[in-house]
């Protein structure tokens, strides 16, 4: 039973983190946009003191029942496991802990968090790890697929599915996603729980807690003949047969070992201790442990929603092909607005992506920086920042991005159009433009004669920057190609205007 609430749960938690990372459609946050503020780095970055609060209360009850069921990263090495488990079954053995790795790992990653080395802690970081596979390596393969459907429902004449474009964000995003995914492949597959033992700065801290837990996974040595299935399917090699001991540490009570014990001799029960008890009669039962034992406090919630899939954005605007446009290079990156500073978006992000994943506008793409890869940065080559979106502040687990209604993003300045000369079409040959000014939604730009004193002088822009917020909408819709001749340089500390 206990195995069998573990799977359940373990299953819906994975399923709904994973969709949410896949859908395109804006639907699943409605839904499941809880389940990433109980990841318990993020809650500690989000100060949601609340979350943390029960996350530890759950641990000091039942143990490390966040690794097996909340954690996707978990939920993931386990899949492999199973598969693992599939090819060559009872093929853990029991190890030791490994002080001299689990707890130096730790001591990297606070000093990270302090230091604000946001590449070390995204590296380290669980929910990150997973939320930069699905993101750069599922979704293509599932946007794809989706792409395949609407191509078969369009020869029908249906409308079922529709195309959606896949891109790529980042190469060095996806290289890091890709490798993360092929060894924890591995290691879990031939190991099982390895990563969660000696790497997972999550596991570690969590292992404090639960080897106080109040329910543990207990031996009765009347009952066990040392046939050491027990240990040979325990993924994180943390039963030892021989001494009937179990590492409550390390101990993510998923429940396979009481399953396989063939002779009840295995328990998830409150005992004062692992070691062996006394022999007589009157300190055993042959009673089946209370199910009440056996049940976890899990956080449900559901919220309506329907929301529309979202139109295509983009046009050619006729027949003729057109030059995709470059990058700028920024002396100061785009932080989303919600996100306050560029230092508070360093010091909070853990860099799972989810804000780029749900960017209904392509605007948000992995940096490339050194020392804040695989954050969220801007770019305007597919899109700009619409006034009326707010998406990434809703989804941001790890407050990062806080959450910024519509009426104040029309006023926050996350950075100001700057106009580039050589660029522009009317100073180039002639041609009369204006599409920046005509598209700024908040009339930062005005189209002005180029010299005053001469009656034939071409319009250019000029840009109010005490108005303007930097959304983009100017660079993304300026005809000149492959640089647009005007673009948005970011602000260090985002201002109200």
């Amino acid at each position: 039973m206990l195995r069998k609430i573990r799977i359940i749960l373990a299953s819906v938690m994975f399923t709904g983190l994973l969709l949410l990372f896949l859908d395109f459609t804006g639907t699943m946050h409605h839904i499941v946009g809880w389940m990433p503020k109980m990841q318990l780095l993020e809650a500690a970055l989000a100060l949601n003191v609340a979350v943390v609060a029960v996350l530890v209360v759950l641990t000091l009850i039942f143990g490390r029942i966040y690794c097996s069921v909340i954690c996707p990263l978990g939920i993931m090495q386990d899949l492999f496991g199973w598969l693992g488990k599939r090819s060559r079954k009872r093929r853990y053995t029991y190890s030791r802990e490994v002080k001299w790795l689990r707890y130096p790992m730790l001591v990297v990653f606070i000093a990270a968090l302090a230091l604000g080395l946001g590449t070390v802690i995204q590296l380290l970081a669980p929910y990150s790890a997973f939320g930069r596979i699905a993101t750069n390596v599922l979704q293509p393969v599932w946007l794809s697929a989706t792409n395949v459907l609407a191509a078969i429902a369009e020869y029908y004449d249906s409308y079922a599915f529709y195309h959606s474009d896949v891109w790529l964000r980042s190469w060095s995003s996806l290289a890091i996603a890709a490798v993360t995914l092929i060894v924890l492949a591995i290691i879990s597959w031939r190991n099982g729980r390895t990563y969660c033992n000696t790497v997972c700065p999550v596991g570690t801290v969590l292992s404090f807690f639960s080897r106080f837990s109040w329910f543990k996974v207990c031996f009765d040595t009347e009952k066990c003949r040392n046939c050491s299935l027990c240990t040979k399917n325990c993924k994180a090699a943390c039963i030892d047969f021989k001494t009937h001991s179990v590492d409550a540490s390390r101990c993510v009570v998923c429940g396979d070992c009481i399953e396989a014990c063939k002779f009840g001799a295995l328990s998830y029960a409150h005992k004062r201790t692992n070691k062996q008890t006394d022999n007589s009669p009157g300190n055993h039962t042959n009673k089946k442990p209370d199910a009440s034992r056996r049940t976890f406090l899990v956080a449900t919630t559901a919220l309506a929603t329907t929301a529309l899939a979202q139109e295509a954005k983009k046009t050619d605007g006729g027949l003729a092909e057109i030059e995709d446009k470059v990058a700028p290079r920024r002396q100061t990156p785009l932080a989303p607005p919600g996100s306050l500073s560029a230092n508070n978006l360093a010091k909070r992000c853990t860099g799972c992506q989810l804000c780029i994943s749900e960017c209904p506008n392509e605007v948000l793409r992995p940096s490339t920086d050194l020392l804040h890869l695989m954050q969220p940065t801007m770019s305007y080559e597919r899109g700009y920042c619409r006034p009326e979106c707010n998406r990434c502040s809703e989804v941001c687990p790890a407050g990062a991005i806080q959450p910024i209604r519509h009426e104040d993003k029309v006023s926050t300045q996350i950075g100001h159009a700057v106009w580039i000369k050589k660029n522009c079409l009317p100073v180039i040959n002639g041609t009369p433009c204006g599409n920046c000014a005509r598209h700024c939604p908040v009339e930062a730009i005005e189209m002005m004669p180029l010299d005053i004193d001469d009656d034939d002088s071409p319009f250019v822009p000029m840009v109010n920057e005490a108005r303007c917020i930097g959304c983009g909408a100017c660079e993304y819709l300026c005809p000149a190609r492959p640089f647009s001749a005007i673009y948005v340089e970011g602000h260090e500390v985002h201002k109200e205007v």
